[in-house]
Parts: structure tokens; C-alpha cells; sequence
């Protein structure tokens, strides 16, 4: 009885449009009312949930996005990757996709990627004379690509739900972060092709260089946090400081287009972020609390793995319950309910806890690109002047190649395994 006023309590806060966090919490705290548990309970779970090390690093991956977004460092990397791949027909497309991998290696967050580069791509594109919808499609799934690639904020999330290493989650991402760019720039090829886009010049190799040398500082950034990380030099969260120092020190010394008036403004639009991110955290600590102590995960793996223990079943069944719950939720909402559920029933079946990781986050990102929530659609449609509804239906062509890498690396798992097993096993 207790359970059924838990999963009541959630769906109808949630219904009544209450913020995650705040709609776990209340379900949490009726259950622990309900099943005479002290309310002091709620607080410790919540306390133990965000107490952790590595969850250290989201504030600063945060502030690191919005430092590159304020202080024109985006700018600059598109302007080196338009110089690069732009001369191909339909460049901009290309250069879309290719600037979102470089800016990947330095946020770790997709509503960060559209709502910065997104703005500088969309108006490029538009005035080279491409079509709204193809501009906004191309955008919306390039940016999907900047949890995958290290860093990433939801997988360091994931990491601290499912007790894995954030080292390996970070280096497993990058062949599949890859892939969702040679998929996407496929897309854009046929795109090109069938309705005529144009180059966005010739290439010229003193462009290249010259625009290589204005970008040749921020792309230190990711080098930075994924050489320091692979090497052992830092730890994910030092890897985070490090890259908060470094664009710091580029807006505000080297290139001064960062005053204190801006930086303030970035504090507290991080100290915003976060806190949302955090209560979710914590809240979901308690929820998952009591789902675990309800054996809650142990009845859904006993469930699934009783119709089969074969390990492709149990990841198709992970896959359409996470696209599914990916309509509707946050991304970083779903994962700290979805981890503690279904984490013990793909052990069962011998999935491998890193693989696991990539697949869920990569899911989640196409729920990014999906109504009812989809928010980077929502970014979008605010920085493009395009309503919600035309975003959406000028994504869905480019959902295809997502979906495609999504079923190969949740089917191939040394995709994603490779790299984490020459390094760190």
C-alpha cells in the first residue's frame, strides 16, 4: 500500500507540473510518513546522495560551459571548424556537426551546445541561404553529441548512481560520440546532395591556419580535461577546475572579452543550474533508498530475466524503457530513477556496468530531441525564433541516425568497451 501511494504521490505531482526534484521529494516523504519512518530519514538519504566527490565536478563543467558561451570562445570555434570542413557542399552542415564534437570536449552538456553554438549556427546558416528547418535539425541532433564525448555531466552522474568509474565512463564515450557525428554528416551529405546546398567557399590553407591559431587556446581545453584525464594526471572533478581555470583565464586575460559585470551574471546562472541538478540528485537518493529497500529491482529483474536471461532481450527491453521514460523526463531526472531499477538486472545479465552507462545516456539524448519535454528543442525554438512544433518536425529526419548509432553501440558493446579496456583493465 505504501509503494502504490509513493508511485500515486509522483505521478500526480509530476502531472501538476511540480519540478523533479521537488515532486521525488514529496512521494519520499509520504511513503517514510506512511510506513512510520522517521521524517528525519528523508534529510540524511538526501544529505548522503549529494555528498559525494565526483559530483563535485558538475558545478564546475557548468560554470566551464557558460565562461566559453559568455566569453566568445565558441565563436571562435566555429569560425576554425567553418574554415576546415565548410568548402564540401552543404559545408555548414558539416561544420554544424563538426564544431558540436569540438565543443563537446569542453561543456558536457547538450542545452549548453544549442544554446551557445546554437545561436552562432542557425544565424550562419540562414544567411548563407540554407533552409530554417535543416539549420535547426542539424543543430538539435549535433548537439545531443556533447554528453557522449568527455566530458559529460550526465555520466557523471550516472557514475555516482551506479558506483563506476567516471574515468572509464568518460573515455567509453568517445567512440560513440564519433560515430553520432559521421552518422549525422552522412545525413547531411544526402541532405546536401538532393536539394543543392552550396560550399561556404573555397578551401584556403591560410584560412585554415589563421583561423586554427585564433581557436588554438580553446581547443586546449579538451586536451586538457581528456589527455589529464586518460593520463591519470586528474581526476574528473580536477579535470573540471582545470578547465573552469583555463577559460577563465582566456576570457578574462587573454582574449578580455569576459568583464566581471559577465562573470557575475555566470556565477549565478551556474549556482542556478546546479541547484536544480542536485536537488534531483538528492531527491532521487531517497527514492532510490526505498526502492532498493522494496526490492523493487530485484522483482523487475526476476520479471524480465525470467522470460529470458539472454543479455540482447534484457538490452532491448533497458532500451525501450529508457526511450520511452526519456519523452517525459529530464535527462538527469531519469537516470538517478532509472539506475538504481535497472543497474541490478542488466549485472544479471552480464552487462557490463560502463556499457550500460553509455547506452542509457545516449538514449536519453534523443529524449532531448523528443516532445513533451525535449529541451533542447525548447532552447532552440527560443534562440531561432522558430515555434516548438516546426523544431520538432524539422528534427525527426536526423532522430534516424541517432537511433541507428544507438542500436549499434547498445548491441556491439565493444564499441563503447574498447577503449575503456586497453586503458583502465
Amino acid at each position: 500500500m505504501d509503494l502504490y501511494v509513493l508511485f500515486a504521490v509522483l505521478a500526480v505531482t509530476l502531472m501538476a507540473g511540480l519540478p523533479v526534484g521537488v515532486a521525488l521529494g514529496l512521494a519520499s516523504l509520504a511513503y517514510v510518513s506512511l510506513a512510520g519512518l522517521p521524517d528525519a530519514v528523508v534529510l540524511h538519504r538526501m544529505v548522503g546522495g549529494v555528498d559525494s566527490f565526483p559530483l563535485l565536478a558538475v558545478p564546475f563543467f557548468i560554470l566551464a560551459g557558460h565562461l566559453m558561451n559568455t566569453g566568445g570562445i565558441t565563436e571562435r570555434i566555429f569560425g576554425f571548424a567553418r574554415a576546415l570542413i565548410g568548402w564540401l557542399p552543404g559545408g555548414l552542415g558539416y561544420v554544424n556537426v563538426g564544431a558540436s564534437v569540438m565543443f563537446a570536449g569542453m561543456s558536457g552538456a547538450a542545452v549548453a551546445d544549442a544554446g551557445g553554438l546554437g545561436s552562432v549556427e542557425i544565424r550562419a546558416m540562414r544567411q548563407a541561404g540554407y533552409d530554417t528547418d535543416f539549420a535547426v535539425g542539424v543543430t538539435a541532433s549535433s548537439s545531443t553529441i556533447g554528453p557522449i564525448i568527455p566530458p559529460s555531466l550526465p555520466l557523471i552522474v550516472y557514475g555516482v548512481m551506479a558506483s563506476a568509474s567516471i574515468g572509464e565512463l568518460f573515455v567509453a564515450g568517445l567512440l560513440p560520440g564519433m560515430l553520432m557525428a559521421v552518422a549525422l554528416m552522412t545525413m547531411v551529405a544526402w541532405y546536401s546532395h538532393k536539394r543543392g546546398y552550396p560550399r561556404d567557399g573555397a578551401l584556403a590553407l591560410a584560412h585554415v591556419s589563421q583561423s586554427f591559431m585564433r581557436a588554438f587556446l580553446p581547443l586546449l581545453t579538451p586536451a586538457i580535461i581528456i589527455g589529464g584525464i586518460m593520463t591519470g594526471a586528474f581526476t574528473p572533478t580536477e579535470a573540471a577546475v582545470a578547465a573552469v581555470i583555463w577559460t577563465l583565464i582566456l576570457g578574462m586575460f587573454v582574449y578580455r572579452s569576459l568583464t566581471w559585470r559577465h562573470l557575475v551574471r555566470v556565477l549565478f546562472d551556474t549556482v542556478e543550474t546546479t541547484a536544480s541538478i542536485l536537488l534531483i540528485v538528492a531527491a532521487s537518493s531517497i527514492f532510490a533508498w526505498i526502492l532498493i529497500s522494496n526490492q523493487i529491482a530485484a522483482h523487475l529483474a526476476s520479471g524480465l530475466l525470467g522470460i529470458s536471461s539472454d543479455p540482447m532481450f534484457v538490452m532491448l527491453a533497458i532500451l525501450v524503457i529508457v526511450l520511452v521514460l526519456g519523452l517525459f523526463m529530464e535527462t538527469v531526472a531519469a537516470i538517478t530513477i532509472l539506475v538504481p531499477v535497472l543497474l541490478p538486472v542488466a549485472t544479471q545479465a552480464g552487462i557490463d556496468p560502463v556499457h550500460l552507462g553509455i547506452v542509457v545516456v545516449l538514449a536519453l539524448m534523443i529524449g532531448l530531441l523528443t516532445p513533451p519535454v525535449g529541451l533542447v528543442l525548447y532552447v532552440l525554438a527560443g534562440v531561432s525564433g522558430v515555434s516548438f512544433e516546426r523544431c520538432v518536425k524539422a528534427t525527426v529526419p536526423f532522430l534516424i541516425p541517432l537511433l541507428v548509432v544507438l542500436i549499434m553501440v547498445a548491441f556491439i558493446p565493444q564499441l563503447s568497451l574498447w577503449l575503456p579496456q586497453q586503458l583502465y583493465r
